[in-house]
């Protein structure tokens, strides 16, 4: 029997600025890329990565798994790996770490949750920029969470989601919802088995409408209902996005 080569899965983190979004494409610059670039030149030979997800241009990620197969030497090491893959990364994507899986181990369809952040600012701050909406006016949070609850649970999410998109369903189970202060600045958290694509953006554009006294209250139950993406709010900037965490059954 012929022996299977090994397959890893690989946690990066990245600032999504400089790129147009995670998945390769034509006339744009991807993180994928860059990745599957610097592998080759380590590994030397061409390596496909399979991503837990896509992120859109400009949305950064604290976290995200890829996964692939290849039996180099140099991967039976993994702190002299990551270290290796760092050297040739540019400065904006990280390698954290590199672990061992099993051969049917699948990054995007084994993962059973996703976390993300919306993170806003209120005061001009140079150091946020491009890392943080900017609002002017301060929005109602008590307001803002009272309708995010109406979110939680396995609905139907089109209303959130990007048209001509190829999913099989747009049925989501969101598990947390809720906007955080944490210090001066407002953090949305929203974690979900699985999330549509443009979904998060249009659900704080339409958090914001109410929290900014634009719509009701009731209006994030309406917007769900009628699963037409016009009725939704306004897809708010990407550089406030961050994928934070992918949960699987066998990592830690």
């Amino acid at each position: 029997m012929e022996e299977q080569t090994p397959k890893y899965f690989l946690e990066i983190a990245y600032n999504g600025t400089a790129y147009h979004g995670w998945q390769i494409q034509e006339n744009a610059v991807s993180i994928q890329e860059k990745l599957n670039a610097a592998l080759a030149i380590l590994l030397r030979e061409e390596v496909e990565t399979i991503g837990a997800g896509r992120t859109d241009a400009g949305v950064h990620a604290k976290q995200l798994y890829v996964h692939f197969s290849n039996a180099s030497q140099i991967l039976k090491n993994s702190d002299k790996f990551i270290h290796s893959l760092n050297a040739l990364l540019p400065f904006d994507i990280s390698a954290k770490r590199l672990l061992v899986v099993s051969n049917d181990a699948h990054a995007r369809f084994d993962a059973t949750q996703r976390s993300y952040e919306y993170h806003v600012h209120f005061q001009k701050d140079p150091f946020l920029h491009l890392f943080s909406w900017q609002l002017r006016d301060m929005p109602d949070v008590e307001k803002m969470n009272i309708a995010a609850q109406d979110l939680l649970g396995k609905q139907d999410f089109s209303c959130f989601s990007k048209s001509n998109t190829q999913v099989f369903t747009n049925n989501c189970d969101i598990k947390r919802a809720e906007w955080v202060w944490e210090g001066d600045r407002l953090i949305f958290h929203i974690t979900a088995d699985r999330f549509l694509r443009n979904m998060v953006r249009a659900i704080v554009g339409t958090l914001m409408e109410i929290g900014l006294g634009k719509k009701p209250v009731e209006h994030i139950k309406e917007v769900i209902r009628s699963m037409d993406r016009s009725k939704a709010g306004i897809s708010v900037p990407a550089c406030g996005l961050y994928l934070t965490e992918v949960a699987y059954p066998y990592i830690d």
